[in-house]
């Protein structure tokens, strides 16, 4: 299953529903059918994703450049961590996400 993520400054950003449930639990969120994260909470989710990113990084090591099968935590939440970067910017910035159903 797939998540869209929908920002009013940045844009559309899809990812697996595996993947989205793990940087939302990370961001404290509940990982709904829809749900919303408002400019105000960006700069908190962005602190959590870096502190879970360098957490992964220290128990697992870096990502295994031999085996494309292995990806961490930080190279998943880069891209989003970018996408909520974009939306902070504006001051009336949010991003609403929908899935099928509940992830």
């Amino acid at each position: 299953m797939l998540v869209t993520f929908n920002s009013n400054v940045a844009g559309e950003l899809m990812m697996f529903a595996e993947v989205a449930r793990r940087l939302l639990t990370v961001a404290g969120k509940e990982c709904t059918a829809r749900g919303v994260i408002l400019a105000d909470q960006v700069p908190d989710i962005i602190v959590r994703l870096r502190a879970a990113s360098a957490a992964d990084k220290a128990e697992h090591g870096p990502d295994d450049e031999e085996d494309p099968n292995v990806v961490g935590l930080g190279r998943r939440a880069q891209p989003f961590i970018e996408f909520l970067e974009l939306t902070a910017r504006e001051k009336d910035g949010f991003v609403l996400w929908e899935a099928a159903r509940d992830f």
